[in-house]
């Protein structure tokens, strides 16, 4: 009897767990959707009659936002619990988000690395696309020549950015979540 009500619970756990990970596969894609209309909206409302330079820099703050979100899911694997446990000992208010996000690092790290990350990435490529296109138009460029460079400058600058990055985030895990944990913590409190 006893071993039929523990394989009742094992089999509700597991069902119960199924279900977690069913709404959070949901919750990714639906929030990969909201994120993507969003940069897309942004992008293109500044591009609609921007100069180059607005362009330009629409362009750069795409390639940042990636690199940041990617330090933090890489910062937020990395980090330990110890130095947050000590922090909310003494009374820090934001040491519950740090843990919050370190306990929670794999769907931390998910949203960060690959939903604002990539999301950024093909934003970025989308961008600079536009750019090339208005440039070739108003300049009479040659297209190939100038997507070719223009694609290469932006890949470069985002694999090195995230490279250093991802350097930043490993050597300094703690502070890089304490200070998106105090970031959060202020948030909340508006």
């Amino acid at each position: 009897m006893d071993s039929q009500k523990s394989g009742k619970q094992k089999k509700q756990a597991v069902d119960k767990s199924k279900k977690k990970k069913d709404y959070w596969i949901l919750k990714i894609f639906l929030m990969s959707i909201s994120i993507s209309a969003v940069f897309s909206l942004v992008s293109s409302n500044v591009l609609n009659g921007a100069g180059y330079v607005v362009a330009f820099l629409l362009l750069a703050s795409f390639i940042v936002v990636g690199i940041l979100f990617d330090m933090i899911g890489v910062a937020v694997t990395v980090a330990e619990e110890r130095p947050f446990h000590s922090m909310a000992a003494h009374g820090e208010k934001c040491a519950s988000s740090a843990l919050r996000l370190i306990r929670n690092a794999d769907k931390v790290s998910s949203v960060c690395n690959d939903v604002v990350g990539d999301i950024s990435g093909i934003v970025s490529g989308t961008t600079a696309a536009v750019i090339v296109t208005r440039l070739c138009d108003s300049f009479n460029l040659d297209t190939m020549l100038l997507s070719l460079v223009i694609s290469a400058l932006v890949s470069g600058l985002t694999i090195g950015g995230k490279a250093i990055g991802k350097t930043i985030a490993i050597n300094n895990s703690t502070q890089v979540v304490y200070t998106v944990s105090r970031i959060i913590h202020l948030v909340r409190k508006k």
